[in-house]
This record gives structure tokens, sequence and C-alpha cells, in this order.
């Protein structure tokens, strides 16, 4: 009898789908894993907004490269994002297009560049600066897409549950050569942040020596995608030396006074 349940139960959970034994998780397939310093092959061909056959190196033209991994046609934060990221290169002094290259880099193979001109269209409506060839949006096949974003360790996956693939929301900042500088993570990078990364990614080639300057006054967090200012990381690191050693003093005087009152030796 037992030995019938067993089976039956058996054949009951092989019967189930898939995903009925293994929910899907988002959290737990999308995300980004640290790669600092990978290279991007430039080389691969993908489709721009126009369908013209496209490379990463021809779009980045020896420039600093910001890499926007979307879908196109997305109901949820791709547009969010690109608005964000857009509002920040309006708000920070390198130019789009002169100083560095933008690329909406589409994920799902299945769209094309209808897709991506009427993402780019509908964007550069609020952000006419961003037209007239400073950014583009590119569609590739999967291999080649895949090619690029594991090399940025960049994870996503396909949810069949709102048929679209579950993705962070994050910009990645190449450097001419294509090896991955910085990631700014989250649906608007802050303008300082942006600067920040596209003149170390532009390695003595961006921005003046006051720019370079202050790379000397900041540190970059992979675990947030921000930068911090050392000025005020070195000020917190003092702050908390001077009360420990205030603590230390103050000890110090207090057994020296219960020693005085004992009549014990002095140190």
């Amino acid at each position: 009898m037992i030995r019938l349940a067993a089976i039956l139960l058996t054949l009951i959970l092989a019967a189930l789908p898939a995903g009925a034994q293994a929910p899907f998780d988002p959290f737990d397939r999308a995300g980004i894993d640290p790669k600092p310093g990978a290279r991007v092959p430039l080389d691969l061909a993908f489709r721009d907004q126009t369908g013209a056959r496209v490379t990463l190196g021809e779009l980045g033209g020896g420039r600093p490269i910001l890499l926007a991994p979307v879908l196109h046609d997305c109901p949820n934060i791709c547009g969010v994002t690109m608005a964000g990221l857009a509002r920040a290169m309006q708000a920070q002094d390198y130019t789009a297009g002169r100083d560095f290259a933008v690329v909406a880099f589409g994920i799902d193979p299945r769209e094309g560049p209808e897709t991506a001109r009427a993402s780019l269209d509908e964007l550069t409506q609020g952000f006419p600066d961003l037209g007239h060839g400073a950014m583009a949006a590119v569609t590739g096949q999967a291999a080649q897409i895949r090619t690029v974003t594991d090399a940025l360790g960049f994870r996503y996956a396909w949810d069949e549950s709102i048929g679209q693939y579950a993705h962070v929301a994050a910009v990645a900042v190449l450097t001419a050569d294509g090896r991955l500088a910085r990631w700014l993570y989250g649906v608007a990078p802050e303008p300082t942040d942006l600067s920040l990364a596209l003149t170390e990614a532009g390695e003595g080639r961006l921005g003046d020596w006051g720019d370079q300057l202050l790379l000397l006054c900041y540190h970059y967090d992979p675990k947030t995608g921000r930068y911090g200012s050392l000025v005020s990381w070195a000020l917190r690191i003092g702050g908390s030396a001077t009360v420990l050693a205030g603590a230390g003093l103050i000890g110090l005087a207090v057994l020296r006074e219960r020693r005085r009152r004992s009549g014990g030796p002095r140190s």
C-alpha cells in the first residue's frame, strides 16, 4: 500500500508543470555580477533604429559609451530608466554625441529596428537633444546580445508569467576600447556620478584638470554604484578616532584617580 502511494505521488509530481515546482524568482535570475575591467567586443553587428548595420565600436567612435540594457517595448521601468539617464546627462557638463556615445541596447532578440525607433522617438519628444545622432537604439540576434551581456555580467531571464524579460535597471559606462569602467545602478543616476564615471572612462581624454582632480576626491562604491566624497569619509574616520582617543584619555584619568584614592602605585 505504501509502495503504491509512493508511485502515485511520483506520477503526480512528474505531471506538474516545471513552473509549479520552481516558481520564477526575478530577484534570483536577474542581476549584475561584478566584472570590473571586463572587455565588451565592439565588432559585433547590430541594427540601429534606422535598420542600418552597426557595431558598438562604430557607435562609440573612439569615445566612452553609455550602454543601457533595455527592452525597447517595455511597459515597466525601461522608459523611466532612459528618461532618468537623459535628465542626468542634461544636468552635467559633457555633451552626448560629442564627448560620449549613448546606446539603448535591446536585450530582446524578438525586437527589431521599428520597435527601437518607436522607443527612441518617444524619448526624444521629451528630450530633443538626444536626437540628431546623439543617441542610438540597437537590436540584435540572441547570440550577439548574450555575448555583450555575459561579458558585462548582466543577467536577465524570460518570465513566462508576464511575457517579457526580467532585468535590473542600470547603465554600463565603457571606455573607448570597450572595457567596463563603472556600473550606475537605478532608474535615475546622479549627474555627479555620471560625470565622474565618464571622466574615468575617458582615461584623461575627457574633461580638464579640474575634472581629473575631482576623481582624487571621490571613491566609487561598487555595491551602490555611487561615488562618495573621500573628504567626508576622512572626516568621519577622523571624528571617530578623536572620540576614541578622548574616551581613552578619560578612562586613563579615572584609573589614575582610583589608584590615588586607594593608595596603590601610580602609573
